[in-house]
């Protein structure tokens, strides 16, 4: 009698890779890694272009360390990576470094001119308008030799300590410079700069290498108020560009137009208005007018009125003005009148009185006076009980007291201007609402740092290497691209289908803006399972069953649902 036969029944995991795959394909991804990432050494276990694939795959879905590639890459079906069966084995954190390397010296800068040329013209991205703004990266180590002195004679960047916009002074840091475009913030560019590095001098080069990929100066650049120095300005409108930027409140046009306001009214014009954040709450309007006056450079500057921001700038004034004479009156006037005080003198009163406004925020606002008073008291001059003969000397010891009042000119002199910011832009022709919407539209690169440093887990950084950490900011780069690539697609698709809507939020819940990361822990589930026999002959394979909005998600992205159900290979392997 024969033994019966043992079959095992194995589960592959497809997750979103199909559409992470699909998207990638269309970008050109696998093309251009194979041409400027070459797998020039018969050595190698496995292609270079199919690591950084993989690399790539890993940070849109799941950010997981370079040493657990290969345990992450083991739970999916092989071939969406690009991998044979055994290809998982061979990932680890030593072949992923190696290959990061390869990377660093590779011609970063025409690989990604390319790449961004052909998501240009692939997926029609309008870069009419582009903003940029920077952040700082945090990194955990010494990093001594990473001062700034090329690495394989290719220059790099200086990991040192700088302003951390992450609250970490402890830890050195680098500086990401990234621009996204207004179409749906998709990345355009992206850099990495020395950890001291300040935004003033970062925007002429950064805007050089906007006209060379974009083919000419006609788009509108949009950043902080950093920008807003003679010189960056200056460079832009020489060149034949466009700028709107914010003006800084040290700059002499915004307290020139505040004292101009004391006796003048603006003429005001609504550019937006939005219903109040709680029912009953009047509609938060924002209006718009020019100054009387260009800025001392020549360009337009386009004041702002929020009336959300003027009940806000009130109501913070109010507490600080609140702290400040409680932090005269209160906390200063008792450390005086006690009897251990350690203050002996008018000045340092003075400075203990000035630090506390400072700290409260209310110097502005809030005055106050120091009066000295000299207390006498007689103490006996010798030993023995006192009597008629018994001689006293006279002791003075001097005793502060601090008041405080409000300056309520100085008060009423702000109020005018509360909620009032000020823009400036060389274009003559934008109305003051166009100015206003084109600068509104910074948040939305915010929220690309945050997938860099929050759905990416790009910082702390642990690499050890400056090369090796240039490289992986690149493959950080690209999947931020295939993310923002997603959403723009769905959010578009949402809106030709005239769908307010759809359910990707836990218990149906509905989105009007789906996520990628969102997407992602939709798909992350899904699997195909396959019956092999003793001698690993497939018998049969269980495609996944998708669910009517996973179905739904795929329509609106444009994946076709073979991806899921006929397994090919979206990003195939580059051999």
């Amino acid at each position: 009698m024969s033994a019966p036969a043992r079959f095992t029944l194995s589960t592959r995991y497809l997750g979103a890779l199909p559409i992470v795959g699909h998207f990638a394909a269309r970008a050109g991804l696998p093309r251009l890694l194979d041409r400027w990432v070459p797998a020039d050494d018969a050595r190698l276990a496995l292609d270079p272009a199919t690591v950084l694939s993989i690399v790539v795959a890993n940070l849109c879905i799941e950010h997981r360390p370079l040493y657990a590639l290969g345990e992450w890459a083991a739970c999916y079906e092989p071939s969406l990576l690009g991998l044979a069966a055994d290809g998982p084995a061979l990932l680890n954190d030593d072949r992923a470094g190696r290959v990061l390397d390869r990377l660093f010296r590779a011609d970063r800068g025409s690989l990604l001119t390319e790449l961004m040329v052909g998501v240009i013209g692939e997926f029609g991205i309008d870069c009419s308008r582009l903003h940029n703004d920077s952040t700082s990266v945090s990194l955990h180590g010494a990093y001594e030799a990473a001062d700034g002195t090329p690495a394989a004679g290719i220059p790099a960047p200086a990991i040192t300590w700088g302003h951390s916009k992450d609250y970490r002074p402890d830890l050195k840091q680098l500086v990401c410079i990234l621009t996204v475009s207004g179409d749906h913030a998709v990345p355009v560019i992206c850099r990495l700069a020395d950890g001291n590095t300040s935004d003033d001098p970062t925007h002429i080069p950064t805007w050089d290498q906007l006209v060379k990929l974009t083919g000419g100066p006609g788009f509108l650049y949009v950043a902080d108020c950093k920008l807003a120095s003679a010189e960056a300005m200056g460079h832009i409108h020489r060149g034949g560009g466009r700028f709107i930027t914010v003006l800084p409140r040290s700059r002499k046009e915004d307290a020139a137009f505040r004292a101009w306001m004391q006796d003048h009214r603006p003429a005001w014009a609504e550019a937006d208005r939005a219903p109040g954040a709680r029912i009953g709450e009047p509609d938060q309007v924002w209006s718009t007018c020019q100054a009387p006056w260009p800025s001392a450079e020549g360009y337009r500057v386009v004041w702002v009125h929020d009336s959300g921001k003027q009940l806000r700038d009130a109501a913070a004034r109010a507490r600080k003005i609140e702290k400040g004479v409680q932090a005269i009156e209160d906390d200063l006037a008792g450390r005086l009148s006690s009897p251990r005080t350690r203050f002996r003198t008018a000045a340092a009163v003075h400075a203990a009185a000035e630090a506390a406004l400072a700290h409260a925020g209310a110097s502005r606002w809030v005055r106050f006076t120091v009066t000295e008073k000299t207390q006498e008291s007689f103490r006996q001059a010798g030993p023995g009980r006192p009597g008629p003969d018994t001689g006293y000397r006279r002791i003075e010891k001097k005793t502060f007291e601090v008041t405080c009042d409000v300056d309520y000119g100085q008060a009423g002199y702000d109020a005018v201007s509360d909620g009032c910011w000020p823009l400036i832009t060389n274009d003559r022709e934008m109305t003051g609402a166009e100015v206003l919407a084109a600068y509104c539209y910074q948040p939305n690169l915010e929220r690309r740092h945050h997938l860099l440093k929050g759905i990416q887990d790009a910082a702390p950084v642990w690499i050890k290497t400056i090369p090796r950490i240039e490289a992986i900011f690149l493959c950080h780069f690209i999947a931020l691209l295939i993310s923002a690539l997603i959403e723009r697609q769905i959010r578009m698709a949402m809106k030709a289908a005239q769908i307010i809507k759809i359910p990707v939020y836990p218990e149906l819940r509905g989105c009007a803006a789906p996520s990628a990361d969102r997407i992602f822990e939709i798909f992350a589930h899904v699997a195909r399972h396959e019956l092999r026999d003793s001698t690993g002959a497939l018998v049969q394979a269980f495609e996944p069953e998708l669910t009517e909005l996973q179905l739904k998600i795929l329509e609106l992205l444009d994946v076709p649902v073979t991806a899921y159900t006929k397994i090919t290979d979206p990003w195939p392997a580059v051999r």
